[in-house]
């Protein structure tokens, strides 16, 4: 009787996971807020929004309401425009930033 011999398979190099949207988000409004040197209560009363829930934002917990975006965004003084390219940034910043790596790995294991 034939033996079956199993065929290679190639080794895949582990890929971080994309970030979420509200994750960017929440980086750059805390970002943001911190360039500005504010506390999160000062951003927060000025949103309309409590504390707590900006916290969550900027922590990426929490999915924000197109409202509640531009309520942030005018308590920082930013157009939801320019907020929104600033995150369009970062995460196609963070994308070259796995295509390096990715590339350094498949590299790696060529060699």
């Amino acid at each position: 009787m034939a033996e079956i011999i199993p065929l290679p398979t190639k080794a895949r190099p582990s890929r971080e996971p994309e970030p979420l949207w509200r994750d960017a988000l929440g980086e750059r409004l805390r970002r943001l807020r911190n360039e500005r040197g504010e506390r999160l209560a000062d951003t927060a009363d000025r949103a309309g929004v409590s504390p707590q829930y900006l916290s969550e934002i900027e922590r990426g917990l929490k999915e924000p309401s197109s409202e509640m975006i531009a309520a942030v965004a005018g308590a920082l003084e930013v157009t939801l425009i320019e907020l929104t390219a600033g995150v369009v940034d970062d995460l196609r910043s963070r994308a070259a930033e796995r295509a390096v790596v990715g590339c350094r790995a498949t590299y790696a294991l060529a060699a």
